[in-house]
């Protein structure tokens, strides 16, 4: 290799260093770019609606999203609130309800086997009980809880300003987003530029697609849970519907979390109860996958569930929380990039060429 080559080379080596030590810093990036999206988004639809300029439709976006924020903040949060405080006191108390099941079905077990409880599995319930003395170490536990709790106020300084950080390249790359195009644009050679676009274009229409799709899914999801929780009576429905829309942005993983909270308010009421309502979000999540999904999205860019849980398993690695949920729209633009540059652009071309000769 020449001097030139190892140069760009050892270039290359340290742009890429320097890429993953800012990693951090440009998942926040990407997320302030989806919600600039989602900004988008809403100011096309307004336009295509009422015809008015971009400033004015961008204003009436804010506005709406405001009043939209108010809503929530007045007439959905407290009660949520309330009743999700509700929902962790009861997960302990449901805990030692299955905790006592599993117990009783081991002495059940037991006198089947042996015909009395001659304690030969005596070993496997004294693993199921609850120590009834304090642990020697309860004061060491208590000062690391409440270091630990320091270090959750600096977390949540951190993400306050992150937050911020997020909302503020949002509003801006709302207000010009084809000038912020421009300038990445400019950081490609010449020659591959109008590609480019096209590819960029083809990114954030894919991304709108996937969140209109994801909006019009989680709220269909709340909806069903909370018909089918009403039915069986299980108490705090509002609470327990509103977080299986939430949690469905979040795929695979969210709707198994979802399930976590009203079985444990159900199994206080009744066992019987607890696996109708897995079984009711089983249903819901299977009308989800091959109902409702593929109605909102059958024109739209579809994601293999094989390449959604490994895009939120590496992004998690990498990126952390954050990852977990900006992984889909990562994958949806991976996705869109591999397609039109790889295989488009590079490999395509590749094989023609090899016909040729």
């Amino acid at each position: 290799m020449k001097f030139g080559q190892w140069l760009g080379l050892i270039a290359l080596l340290a742009a890429l260093v320097l890429l993953w030590n800012l990693r951090d810093a440009l998942v926040l990036l990407f997320a302030a770019v989806v919600l600039a999206m989602a900004l988008c988004t809403l100011v096309g639809a307004i336009r295509q609606r009422i015809g008015c300029p971009r400033p004015l439709a961008l204003l009436l976006a804010l506005l709406v999203v405001v009043l939209v924020v108010v809503v929530v903040a007045t007439a959905v949060i407290p009660p949520f609130v309330e009743q999700f405080r509700e929902l962790l006191l009861q997960v302990p108390q449901a805990w030692e309800e299955l905790l006592k099941l599993l117990r009783q079905t081991l002495q059940g077990a037991s006198r089947m086997l042996y015909g009395q409880t001659d304690g030969s599995l005596d070993w496997l319930k004294s693993s199921l009980g609850i120590p009834r003395t304090l642990p020697p170490d309860l004061l060491d536990r208590i000062g690391g809880g409440a270091i630990g709790l320091v270090g959750v106020a600096g977390n949540l300084g951190t993400g306050l300003v992150q937050t911020l950080f997020v909302v503020a390249v949002s509003l801006m790359v709302a207000a010009q987003p084809d000038a912020y195009r421009e300038v990445v644009l400019l950081l490609c050679p010449s020659f591959y530029r109008r590609r480019l676009r096209q590819v960029v274009v083809a990114c954030g229409t894919a991304l709108s697609s996937w969140m209109v799709g994801v909006l019009i899914s989680s709220v269909c999801v709340g909806l069903l849970a909370a018909i089918g929780l009403s039915l069986l009576g299980i108490k705090l429905v509002a609470a327990n519907a509103l977080l299986a829309g939430l949690l469905n942005i979040i795929p695979n993983v969210g709707p198994t979390l979802s399930t976590i909270f009203p079985m444990s308010v159900a199994l206080l009421d009744a066992p019987w109860k607890a696996v109708a309502v897995l079984l009711v979000y089983i249903l819901v999540q299977n009308l989800e996958s091959y109902v409702i999904t593929p109605s909102v999205m059958h024109h739209q860019l579809r994601l293999l569930p094989g390449l959604t849980l490994t895009a939120q398993l590496i992004f998690t690695v990498v990126f952390g929380p954050l990852g977990l949920l900006l992984a889909l729209p990562l994958a949806v633009c991976l996705q869109v990039i591999l397609r039109e540059v790889l295989i488009r652009d590079i490999l395509d071309p590749w094989k023609r060429e090899r016909r040729l000769t």
